[in-house]
């Protein structure tokens, strides 16, 4: 079973982040201001689905790990303090300033600073959960090991 949780969350979670950052750029660049409230206010509820699945993929990540540190899995578990502390430092700081200042309507200069803030550290945790992806379909053997 843990074998199944741990992909379906990891997937589950990059998808979050990933449908979080699309939503917000997409809104900002055509969207009204109405869209980008909505976007600004629906996101903190998406924590609800994200941080339980980022939790079940790293608890279920440790446990597969078997204490291992070495190779791809050692490359894995060293890119998920980052990004713990890109998410819960940053992201999730910013995700809910910006809720909180749409919701007041208040689009001043400090929500377009965190804005360019929270989108330039999306893509940092979407790069990171994607190359931890790309390392477990390689250790599944879905992907082919290049060796240099």
């Amino acid at each position: 079973m843990i074998k199944l949780i741990h992909p379906v969350a990891g997937a589950l979670a990059l998808l979050t982040i990933a449908i979080f950052w699309l939503s917000t750029a997409l809104s900002e660049l055509f969207a009204s201001r109405a869209t980008v409230v909505a976007v600004k206010t629906a996101i903190p509820w998406g924590f609800l689905l994200l941080i339980p699945a980022l939790a079940a993929a790293g608890g279920t990540g440790l446990a597969l790990a078997k204490g291992r540190r070495a190779g791809l899995i050692g490359a894995k578990l060293k890119r998920m303090p980052f990004v713990a502390a890109n998410g819960l430092l940053i992201l999730i700081p910013c995700a809910l300033f910006l809720a909180s200042k749409a919701g007041a309507g208040e689009f001043d200069a400090s929500f377009y600073v965190v804005q360019a803030l929270e989108l330039v550290a999306g893509p940092v945790n979407i790069t990171l959960l994607g190359l931890n992806m790309r390392d477990g379909l390689k250790l599944k053997g879905w992907l082919s090991h290049k060796r240099a």
